[in-house]
């Protein structure tokens, strides 16, 4: 996309632009199949200090031409022994600190949709990131994340439900190596 700029950030730069990417979440999540509220993307960013110490943890924040956030992304490595996986088992749960990037969430606001700022974000988190694979989990009913996944070469390798109370969730793994 033309006139999009992407700045990426460590853990401190993430937190001081956390109200930019929570007004991203908020909108990008508002709508079907995930129905985010205010008050609930205000609690979920709540967290985001601790989740932007975590090792690893990186972001990005899309900017237009004119400084409006218009997209967003951050995730961080995967602990040995994480509780991540949920319910599944066997070698692709293993971890061990070094072996998987988790993108945590990646949100583009509805007007930039459709023009490559997902893509680019995606790319730009991940550039420079030593590890195997990058894991995610996205809902099923969200078939536009599903396809852009899909096309960046994720396969689905189980579902897990992320938190109590959660539908389930697909869980997607690129392989980096």
């Amino acid at each position: 996309m033309d006139g999009l700029a992407v700045e990426r950030m460590g853990g401190a730069g993430a937190v001081a632009v956390q109200e930019a990417l929570r007004g991203v979440y908020a909108e990008a999540f508002a709508g079907a199949p995930y129905y985010v509220t205010e008050d609930e993307a205000t609690a979920a960013f709540r967290r985001f200090p601790s989740q932007a110490g975590r090792a690893g943890f990186r972001a990005v924040l899309g900017r237009a031409a004119g400084g409006e956030p218009v997209g967003m992304a951050y995730g961080c490595l995967l602990e040995a022994g994480s509780a991540w996986w949920g319910g599944m088992s066997g070698d692709v749960c293993r971890e061990d600190g070094r072996r998987s990037f988790l993108l945590m969430e990646l949100a583009v606001r509805a007007r930039w949709r459709g023009r490559g700022v997902a893509r680019r974000l995606h790319e730009v988190l991940l550039d420079g990131v030593e590890v195997e694979r990058v894991v995610l989990n996205v809902h099923p009913g969200s078939g536009a994340a599903q396809a852009a996944y899909r096309a960046w070469g994720y396969r689905k390798v189980g579902e897990t439900r992320p938190w109590e109370g959660a539908d389930p969730h697909d869980v997607m793994m690129l392989g980096l190596d």
